[in-house]
């Protein structure tokens, strides 16, 4: 079994969320959240629970008693929580959706051809 700050970098850094990140979702100073991966302070139960949500894990995955299923699909947070919800939306909705996703990618895509040029 990882030891827990150990286990808490190494997921966060998986889910490529930053410290201060994380420590922003969890309304902590960016100082505090450090100290929980340097082994210095222990969060609050409340505060793990918060964490597991936060890098979507469960608890057994993050004290590191249960393997994670892999890495995140969608590393930001926010973006993950919504997108548990699209299949809530009618089917008009989630195709506006798509459609909207598929232009913000297109244009991202865009915008890297044209700053390598």
């Amino acid at each position: 079994m990882t030891d827990f700050p150990q286990r808490l970098r190494q997921l966060r850094i998986t889910r490529k969320i930053t410290q201060t990140r994380v420590a922003e979702l969890l309304g902590v100073s960016p100082r505090v959240y450090t100290r929980w991966e340097n082994g210095d302070a222990t969060p609050l139960f409340g505060t793990v629970v918060k964490i597991a949500d936060i890098l979507d894990v469960s608890l057994d995955e993050l004290a590191g008693r249960k393997e994670t299923n892999g890495d995140a699909h969608i590393h930001n947070p926010e973006l993950h929580r919504l997108y548990k919800k699209v299949d809530q939306l009618s089917d008009e909705d989630q195709k506006a959706l798509v459609i909207v996703l598929d232009s913000l990618v297109k244009r991202s895509r865009v915008s890297r051809v044209m700053a390598e040029l």
